[in-house]
């Protein structure tokens, strides 16, 4: 049974993580495109802090944190094989939710001006900047309706072990902007504003893309009005709680866009390229093993199978510390490098990249943090636990701000990123510490070999990237160069680190759910 459970598992996360790739490669392409196209400069830097809050949005909902609310309810009502009852419950959660996002969204829309005094109040002395932040904002707001209704879908369809569209929505946003940068800007008198009217019908596409698949499922909702339903109040309480618990690393990263913008000009774009950079692994690892332990974890909890919970945690954190800790020193090791070939082309110039990789090094260090919270968080939620994260998470929040008053004159735009990486490590550190404390996850007996054996081969691959590669040469060549040797050094690290790992005995059966 253990062994089918495995293979379910990592089935499920094969799907994902390849969708993910799909995803996050197009966004990739969707960046190199802008920063291509349209630079580093004060309309960009407005466009970055407007994009920041429905983005930030997009990353709570559409990846993972909304199902830490809404899974759980679903996997008990699923369980309990009571068709009539689950279809009322997704029926009643989406009428709901869309009247309670409706009323979020037009307020948003009227306060646009006060929420970007807010998220950037050194925009205020910049009079261009600060209206275009406003008119950028107020385009893109109505994008929350969308998506939040497209990770209900995603929910819906995740708890019914469907992973493939919803892993692959995204590429609708990349897709959308590439075709507005090269297209619609150039016909704009502000062409950052193309961008803006691109995320809004993003969010349109992206809800309407779930239709054929809940269709299939037979789980199509059909919204209705149910604040009186004990489950829809019981989802709609917990929610909040439930998705800052898992997304305080997002509200951290508003939090710097709020410091960095009484930095220079530019400044708030690169914390953006250097973020997207570390959102690549983060996605493909935090994301996926997310959306497919939650589900699994709920069950588990549902049976009183305390066995299998603490199990299914083991298993994930073990590939979180297998994948995300040399991702984080090849990002680190790496930074100039990738920024330079992604990049640094047309309006992206070389101080960009210099600049961007200053951020994107203190980004990179905390990723492992970053991942072990999409992890951990789950362990509570799939247990209806949501005061928990909720409260570290308060002191993670904290601790991010005093780390931006202390780092922000010394390390300018590199402080604020370093202090989210910080304090993601606190918040991991005491998710992790209670959990074990209650007695919810017990580390499995072989962690001590598998550590041993991780940090071994860490070692070797770091050393071997450091006198590889040279930041410095990096600068002197032309763009085909820089790409070949950037090619050249993770498929040499990752063959480094994969033989690495077996000279030093690390074998599939440690990985073993």
């Amino acid at each position: 049974m253990v062994t089918i459970l495995s293979q379910s598992l990592v089935k499920s996360s094969l799907v994902v993580a390849v969708m993910t790739l799909i995803s996050r490669l197009m966004g990739f392409a969707r960046d190199v495109v802008i920063a291509n196209l349209l630079g580093v400069n004060a309309a960009t830097d407005a466009f970055f802090v407007a994009f920041r809050i429905p983005n930030f949005l997009r990353r709570l909902f559409a990846e993972g944190a909304f199902a830490n609310a809404f899974v759980p309810t679903l996997t008990k009502l699923d369980d309990q094989a009571e068709a009539d009852s689950l279809q009322d419950f997704i029926d009643r959660s989406a009428g709901s939710l869309s009247l309670v996002l409706l009323l979020i969204t037009l307020m948003g829309v009227l306060l646009a001006p006060v929420l970007i005094v807010l998220f950037a109040p050194g925009f205020i002395w910049q009079g261009g900047q600060y209206a275009l932040s406003i008119q950028f904002l107020q385009i893109t707001l109505p994008y929350l309706l969308f998506i939040t209704l497209t990770a209900l879908a995603g929910s819906i369809l995740n708890a019914r072990g469907r992973f493939a569209v919803p892993a692959l929505t995204p590429v609708v946003l990349n897709l959308v902007l590439i075709l507005a940068t090269i297209y619609w800007a150039p016909l704009m008198a502000e062409p950052v504003t193309a961008l803006a009217w691109g995320v809004l019908l993003a969010g349109i596409l992206q809800f309407v893309l779930q239709f054929p698949a809940l269709m299939h499922a037979g789980l199509m909702p059909r919204p209705r009005l149910g604040f009186s339903d004990p489950e829809v109040r019981r989802m709609l309480q917990s929610m909040p709680s439930a998705i800052f618990g898992v997304s305080v690393v997002q509200i951290n990263l508003l939090v710097d866009t709020v410091f960095a913008s009484f930095l220079p000009t530019g400044s708030i774009s690169w914390l953006y390229y250097s973020d997207r950079l570390v959102e690549f692994p983060l996605g493909m690892l935090g994301g996926t093993l997310a959306a497919v332990i939650l589900p699994r974890l709920a069950n588990h909890h549902l049976l009183d199978d305390q066995a299998g919970f603490s199990r299914s945690l083991d298993w994930g954190l073990k590939w979180v510390v297998l994948l995300g800790l040399p991702a984080s020193i090849g990002l680190s090791l790496l930074s100039e490098a990738i920024l330079a070939s992604l990049f640094q082309h047309q309006a992206f110039t070389a101080s960009d990249t210099f600049m961007a990789s200053r951020s994107l090094t203190a980004f990179a260090s905390g990723l492992l943090g970053f991942v072990m919270i999409k992890i951990l968080v789950p362990g509570f939620t799939a247990r209806h636990d949501t005061q928990t994260p909720l409260r570290l998470g308060y002191y993670s929040m904290l601790a991010n701000l005093i780390f931006n008053f202390v780092l922000l004159i010394p390390l300018a735009h590199a402080g604020p990123a370093l202090a989210t990486s910080l304090a993601a490590y606190l918040n991991a550190a005491g998710l992790l510490v209670v959990m074990m404390k209650r007695g919810i996850y017990q580390p499995q007996s072989a962690w001590f070999g598998f550590l041993l054996r991780i940090l071994f081969a860490n070692l070797v691959m770091g050393t071997c990237l450091y006198l590889w590669l040279e930041a410095d040469l990096c600068r002197q060549w032309d763009l085909a160069e820089r790409s070949w040797q950037l090619l050249i050094s993770i498929l040499g690290a990752l063959m480094v680190y994969a033989v690495a790992l077996l000279v030093s005995g690390m074998r599939p059966s440690l990985l073993k759910y």
